[in-house]
């Protein structure tokens, strides 16, 4: 039997592909996660918190381990996701 490798190929095409934080340029990471912080639906509940402060714990949630970058290459978008 042959094995199919095109299927093989096109499955690793459209699975998104996780950058690491310390690839991208401080300025880079920046720009990504104020993005990210800025977009409607990552509210914080009913304190409200500053810019700063969100880029701060988004930033550590990278560090730990609980959020990654991830580069959808359906999308040729760039994202931040929660881990677990």
């Amino acid at each position: 039997m042959i094995a199919d490798t095109d299927d093989d190929e096109e499955a690793e095409k459209t699975e998104p592909v996780e950058i690491p934080p310390d690839s991208l340029s401080a300025e880079a990471l920046l720009a990504l996660i104020e993005s990210f912080v800025a977009r409607e639906g990552t509210d914080y509940g009913e304190v409200e918190r500053s810019l700063a402060e969100k880029v701060a714990d988004v930033r550590r949630q990278l560090e730990r381990g609980e959020a990654r970058i991830e580069f959808d290459p359906l999308t040729e978008s760039v994202g931040i996701v929660r881990v677990g």
